[in-house]
């Protein structure tokens, strides 16, 4: 298998993590132990506080279906960046709105950085307005 072929099937496993139920098994073989998630957005950036990130999303989007609409790879920089977009309802509270019980579209785009087959970084931006505007809908 190339380094191209290798990187492809660890970004899509690691997609992959994004719905229920999480393979808590594969998050830790896939990220490093010393893994900085570089766009915390306010949790720990460490693999642990990636995961907690990861749970709170899934429990609040149980249904969540991701969508890889672009990937990218670096073979030179060992770096993988990922276009996606899902939709999934919202069941439970997801940064201080909801549950609205209605399906929320998020986008986002995340670069990871692998090494000896395990991601060591992480950076990402995401769209998550629909679900924010729920919030602004209600409050006006």
């Amino acid at each position: 298998m190339t380094d191209r072929e290798e990187m492809t099937r660890i970004a899509q496993r690691w997609v992959s993590l994004w719905t229920v139920p999480v393979d808590w098994v594969l998050f830790d073989s896939l990220h490093a132990d010393e893994f900085r998630d570089m766009s915390s957005a306010g949790r720990p950036d460490t693999k642990e506080g990636f995961a907690q990130g990861l749970l709170e999303l899934t429990r609040a989007f149980p249904d969540l279906k991701i969508n890889v609409e672009d990937l990218v790879i670096d073979a030179e920089t060992h770096r993988i960046a990922v276009r996606w977009s899902a939709v999934g309802t919202n069941k439970a509270r997801y940064l201080g709105v909801g549950p609205t019980n209605k399906p929320t579209r998020i986008t986002g785009i995340e670069i990871i950085e692998v090494r000896n087959e395990n991601i060591v970084r992480r950076w990402g931006e995401w769209d998550i307005t629909d679900h924010i505007d729920e919030n602004e809908a209600k409050t006006t």
